[in-house]
């Protein structure tokens, strides 16, 4: 079954990909080239509209044969994200309401279950009182969504990011997880993006609507790990909580690191700009795939090291 649905995955999204970038097209609705702009060529930022239509699409046959093949109640705030991100990526929006609606799909995470009321252990705590609990798990949704937010500013450099967590999260797993096909899903729908993110014309973004879906589904994940029953092969006898900085190491370093810079000169830390690390390397390298491999490398370094010294 897992290699039929990643074959339909990949198919299907392909096709949405190249449809809704025809239509973003057609409308004139293109990812503007300013000075924050690391590209100089017309692009739609249409990407994530075609993978959650193919997501909802898969789901929904599979929902109406009675093929439970996992939650999903997921879609609904999925949903909600990836509705205000295509509304600012079409419309342009203020931060604080685009905010206010990552705090209202962080709860509907909250609702279907996911909840983050154990620390194991991190100093010394362990169960946590459930409002504060509620309170800790929006706020490192809103957090991540936010942080892989700020990394789609290269070529390839987001779906990678995620693509490298899912898979660190399928393979340390002891057992197949409720989340395997929804991965395989997601990561069959992805694929396609890499060749619309790196040709020369006509490039297809995963757009603000995709980056908020896919930092909406990595939060589920991180939830998931830290309040469900996930194990880790006994080999990699790692801590749940450093087993996902390991894997997030680079979007949880950025976040950390331009936070702090944008306070401390006294600006909001959703001001857009180009002082991220990976725009710092690509000023170097010139290049958007040796930009991406280069952070990946670093990435996979960070978790062998950690994995390694736990």
């Amino acid at each position: 079954m897992s290699s039929s649905l990643g074959i339909i995955s990949l198919a299907l999204s392909t096709l949405l990909i190249f449809i809704t970038n025809k239509v973003f097209l057609s409308k004139n609705i293109t990812d503007e080239v300013n000075k924050r702009s690391s590209h100089t060529t017309i692009a739609t930022r249409s990407g994530g509209i075609a993978v959650f239509v193919t997501l909802f699409i898969i789901s929904s046959i599979n929902y109406l044969i009675g093929n439970t093949i996992f939650d999903f109640s997921y879609l609904v705030p999925l949903s909600l994200l990836v509705a205000i991100g295509s509304y600012d990526d079409i419309f342009t929006i203020d931060f604080k309401l685009k905010l206010i609606f990552q705090i209202i799909a962080a709860k509907m995470i909250v609702d279907t279950g996911l909840l983050i009321d154990n620390f194991h252990g991190i100093l010394g705590i362990y169960e946590i009182n459930r409002a504060i609990a509620q309170l800790l798990t929006m706020f490192i949704v809103i957090s991540i969504i936010n942080a892989i937010n700020f990394i789609d500013g290269v070529d390839g450099l987001a779906i990678s990011i995620f693509t490298f967590f899912i898979v660190a999260f399928e393979f340390f797993s002891f057992s197949i997880t409720p989340l395997y096909y929804f991965s395989i899903i997601i990561l069959a729908s992805l694929a396609p993006l890499y060749y619309f993110n790196f040709r020369k014309r006509k490039k297809v973004f995963l757009g603000d609507s995709g980056s908020h879906l896919l930092g909406g589904m990595i939060s589920i994940y991180v939830i998931f790990i830290l309040s469900q029953n996930y194990s880790i092969k006994p080999q990699f006898d790692i801590h749940k909580i450093l087993f996902i900085i390991s894997i997030l190491s680079y979007p949880i370093i950025d976040l950390v690191r331009i936070v702090f810079i944008r306070l401390k000169n006294k600006k909001s830390p959703f001001q857009a700009d180009k002082k991220h690390i990976h725009h710092y390397i690509l000023g170097k390298t010139k290049n958007h795939f040796f930009t991406t491999l280069s952070i990946l490398i670093i990435s996979l370094f960070i978790m062998v090291t950690i994995i390694f010294l736990s």
